[in-house]
C-alpha cells in the first residue's frame, strides 16, 4: 500500500490564488478538533536538508493560529523551536491552543505533530489594530539604498525563464562590507517575493503566511556566507543530494531545478574564490591552514516581529538584509530586516541553528 502525504486527497491547485497559497493551504480535521489542521498538499524537503523546508511549518502554523483569532487582530510576533526533523512523507496535524483572549491582545500556541510527536513548536502574539491609542512612539530603520531588480520584458528569454511555477522568487543584490575580513561586518542582501498574484480572497492573512514561509530562506546560511564557506563541497555534492530526496512534493519541477542551478553556481563561485585565495598565498609563500567545510547546518529557533501587517504585500519586492553577530560553540546566530517595496521596515527575525564544521575527530556529541 502506497504511503500518504496527506491525509484528504488534495484538491487541485486554485489557479485564482498564487502557488504560494496553494502550498500553504490548510485543512481542518474536525474528527479531532475545531482547532486542528493539516496541511492540504505535501511539503518540501530541500536538498542536504534534515527534514521539510522549515518555513512551511512556520507559515503553516501562523496561518492556523490566524483562523482562531478575531478579524481586527494581527500577529506581532512568533517564537518558534524546531523540535524534530519534519518527514515529507507522513501528514502533519497542527494544534492550536487558545491560550489567552485579551482586549488588546491574544496569545496562541501551535504544536505540529507527526506520528503523535511534536517535530515543531511556536507560540504567537497578536494584537487589535489601533489599541495603542492616537499617540504612539514610532521609529524604524530605513531601507538601504538598493536598486530593485529589473523586470523582465515579457515575452524575453528571461521572463520564460523566471516564470515558474515554484511559490517565491528571489535576487541577489549584494553583500556589505564583502572583502571585510571581520565575519559580523558583512550583510548578506536579497530581494524576495511570492511569485504571482496573492488572491483579495487570502487577505493580508495570505501576505503574513507567505512572508513567513520566506523567512526561512538562506537563514541559517548566513553564518556559511560570512564566513566565505561554501554550504555544499562541490557541485557534484549538490547533485547527490538532490537525487536522494524523497518528495520533492507538488511544487513544479521546473522552479526547483532553477533555484538549485542558481544555488550550485553561487557554490561554484565560492569554490573559485577559495581555490584562487589559495593560489594567491602559495604564490606568496603562504599555505592554508585551516580548510572549513560545512558538516552540518540546521535550525534551532526561529522568531518573527511583524511591524506592520497590514501595509504591504508579500507578492512585491521585499528587500532582506541578514548579518551575524555570534558563531561558537556549535552555533550561529543569524539576524534578519526585510523592508515592502516602499521603504517601510515591516519584519525584524531571528535564527540560532547547529553550524558545525567537518571535523577530522568526531564531535563529543550527536542531535
Amino acid at each position: 500500500m502506497a504511503k500518504r502525504v496527506t491525509i484528504f486527497d488534495p484538491q487541485p491547485p486554485d489557479h485564482s490564488k498564487a502557488i504560494i497559497e496553494n502550498v500553504l493551504d490548510l485543512t481542518p480535521v474536525v474528527d479531532l478538533g475545531p482547532d486542528v489542521f493539516t496541511n492540504t498538499r505535501p511539503l518540501w524537503h530541500p536538498p542536504g536538508a534534515r527534514g521539510i523546508y522549515g518555513g512551511a511549518a512556520i507559515a503553516q502554523s501562523l496561518a492556523a493560529a490566524m483562523r482562531t483569532v478575531p478579524a481586527d487582530f494581527a500577529v506581532h510576533s512568533m517564537h518558534c523551536y524546531f523540535v524534530l526533523a519534519g518527514d515529507s512523507e507522513i501528514p502533519i496535524l497542527y494544534h492550536v491552543e487558545r491560550v489567552r483572549d485579551g482586549r488588546s491582545f491574544g496569545t496562541r500556541t501551535v504544536q505540529a505533530r507527526q506520528r503523535g510527536r511534536p517535530i515543531f513548536t511556536t507560540t504567537l502574539s497578536f494584537s487589535r489594530v489601533g489599541s495603542g491609542g492616537d499617540k504612539t512612539v514610532e521609529h524604524a530603520v530605513p531601507i538601504p539604498d538598493v536598486a530593485l531588480p529589473e523586470e523582465a520584458e515579457p515575452g524575453t528569454l528571461r521572463a520564460l525563464s523566471n516564470a515558474g511555477g515554484g511559490p517565491f522568487e528571489s535576487r541577489k543584490a549584494g553583500i556589505l562590507n564583502r572583502n571585510s575580513p571581520n565575519p559580523e561586518d558583512k550583510k548578506v542582501r536579497r530581494f524576495i517575493r511570492a511569485r504571482g498574484h496573492i488572491s483579495d480572497e487570502g487577505g493580508y492573512q495570505a501576505h503574513l503566511s507567505a512572508l513567513a514561509y520566506i523567512t526561512d530562506s538562506y537563514f541559517i546560511g548566513t553564518i556559511s556566507r560570512v564566513h566565505d564557506i561554501p554550504r555544499f563541497s562541490s557541485p557534484a555534492e549538490l547533485e547527490k543530494l538532490l537525487k536522494a530526496l524523497k518528495n520533492p512534493s507538488d511544487l513544479d519541477d521546473e522552479d526547483i531545478t532553477r533555484a538549485l542551478k542558481e544555488l550550485k553556481e553561487e557554490e561554484t563561485s565560492e569554490l573559485r574564490r577559495r581555490l584562487e585565495g589559495a593560489l594567491n598565498k602559495a604564490t606568496n609563500g603562504h599555505k592554508e591552514k585551516d580548510h572549513k567545510a560545512v558538516g552540518m547546518m540546521v535550525s534551532l529557533d526561529h522568531s518573527i516581529y511583524f511591524h506592520n501587517p497590514w501595509a504591504f504585500r508579500a507578492d512585491e519586492w521585499m528587500l532582506t538584509e541578514m548579518e551575524s553577530p555570534w558563531a561558537g560553540e556549535g552555533r550561529g546566530l543569524a539576524l534578519q530586516k526585510i523592508w515592502s517595496k516602499d521603504g517601510l521596515l515591516i519584519a525584524t527575525c531571528t535564527q540560532e541553528g547547529v553550524v558545525r564544521l567537518k571535523q577530522e575527530k568526531p564531535p563529543l556529541s550527536k542531535i
